[in-house]
């Protein structure tokens, strides 16, 4: 039996709510960070943090696995390196926040603002539908599906009306990804692994797709007016008519299709 992912969220919050409920602020979170080391972190594993105002700190230290973070504020906080796996995070602020090689497994992001956010090396297998990811630098990140490992059924991450305009995707793997109706206006898509993504709606108008691979991917009603497709392979696409602005798109005569 196939067990979709979205269903870890749920698990997530279980975890959540079977903790023991402290009271915390972030007067009695900083505390714990500022008496933290690398050895003997801040125990916030599967607290409740519902809604705090954490911005601006430096959770290196910290162990926020399966804690609950609806909307709370952690814009421009520190959270690289971090294992954030069954954590709850729908609708949190992490606008600015350095999310570098951080591992977010199985957990429901909707309506998250990670705008400017810095999510090189890092790996997401969640939910980021209709979240904000404008101008975040997701350069070599790992967001694609992993064949061999797929114990459950097909886990994937969702990007559905996602924002991510702006955004540096350049040498990311986001294969098998969910991209219906995702802003990519004006984002850096170069040497990205697009490999069977459901791009279908998607605005992907003065996109840089250089040396990107579409193959197999799902691009009708997609718009590349004015994207570059020097080398962009769309393996696997046999009527161009699908693909919307083509005409106007920057060196289609340089794109593959196969």
């Amino acid at each position: 039996m196939k067990i979709h992912f979205y269903g870890l969220g749920l698990l997530a919050a279980l975890f959540c709510l079977s903790a023991s409920a402290a009271e915390f602020n972030r007067a009695s979170v900083q505390h714990k960070l500022a008496n933290a080391e690398k050895g003997h972190p801040a125990q916030l594993r599967r607290k409740d943090l519902t809604g705090l105002d954490l911005s601006g700190l430096d959770f290196r230290n910290a162990d926020l696995w399966g804690s609950d973070l609806r909307n709370a504020n952690l814009s421009n906080s520190d959270l690289s390196g971090l294992n954030l796996d069954l954590t709850v995070m729908s609708k949190i602020n992490l606008s600015g926040a350095n999310l570098s090689n951080v591992s977010i497994f199985g957990v429901h992001m909707g309506g998250a603002n990670l705008s400017n956010a810095n999510l090189t090396g890092s790996r997401f297998i969640a939910n980021l539908d209709r979240s904000n990811l404008s101008h975040a630098n997701l350069s070599n990140a790992n967001w694609g599906v992993d064949m061999k490992n797929q114990p459950m059924g097909l886990m994937r991450v969702s990007l559905n009306n996602a924002n991510l305009s702006g955004a540096n995707l350049s040498d990311a793997n986001l294969n098998r990804a969910l991209m219906r109706h995702a802003n990519l206006s004006g984002s850096v898509l170069k040497n990205t692994v697009l490999f069977g993504v459901d791009l279908s709606g998607a605005d992907l108008t003065d996109a840089d797709l250089s040396g990107a691979d579409l193959s197999e991917s799902k691009l009708e009603d997609a718009d590349f007016t004015g994207a570059n497709l020097a080398g962009t392979r769309f393996g696997g696409i046999k009527d161009k008519s699908v693909l919307k602005g083509l005409i106007s798109s920057k060196n289609l005569e340089a794109a593959i299709f196969e």
